[in-house]
């Protein structure tokens, strides 16, 4: 029996539940392992060689190479995780943050310094506030570009 997920319907949020850490298992380790000097060096000495050793599906490994965080999260992975790739290309998590909203850093620290989205129109899915899909860099909700190497 499937569990009910009613937070499903919040615009723009993947939740790290279960079934995401199980889907991310082996992406989350990959990040994990960019702990250790000598691996983010192996890593950056040649990223699709060191992704290979790890049992990621190549649509996390895709992800990871493209540097889009917010597809390396619809594939499991755990941004706490994942901010070990952006350390390991020198950026802060503020930097990070704003390439998944689709602002500058500046942009995104003055959005949060200023209180934030709003929770106008972000609350259900089809609404028409600014964190539903459609206004997001990753574009409509459930589609994925796989082509897109821009790191949004």
């Amino acid at each position: 029996m499937a569990l009910d997920k009613p937070y499903l319907d919040v615009p723009g949020t993947i939740i790290f539940d279960a079934e995401q850490s199980r889907k991310g298992y082996w992406l989350n380790q990959f990040c994990m392992s960019l702990m250790k000097a000598e691996n983010r060096e192996r890593f950056k000495a040649d990223e699709r060689a060191y992704l290979d050793e790890w049992a990621m599906s190549e649509e996390q490994k895709q992800a990871v190479l493209a540097r889009d965080l917010n597809w390396c999260m619809r594939t499991g992975g755990n941004i706490y995780f994942l901010a070990k790739i952006g350390a390991t290309d020198g950026k802060s998590f503020q930097q990070m943050a704003g390439s998944m909203t689709g602002m500058s850093e500046e942009e995104y620290r003055n959005m949060m310094v200023s209180g934030g989205r709003s929770a106008e129109g972000n609350r259900r899915v089809g609404e028409e506030g600014d964190a539903q899909a459609h206004r997001q860099p990753q574009g409509k909700a459930g589609s994925v570009d796989k082509n897109n190497k821009e790191g949004n």
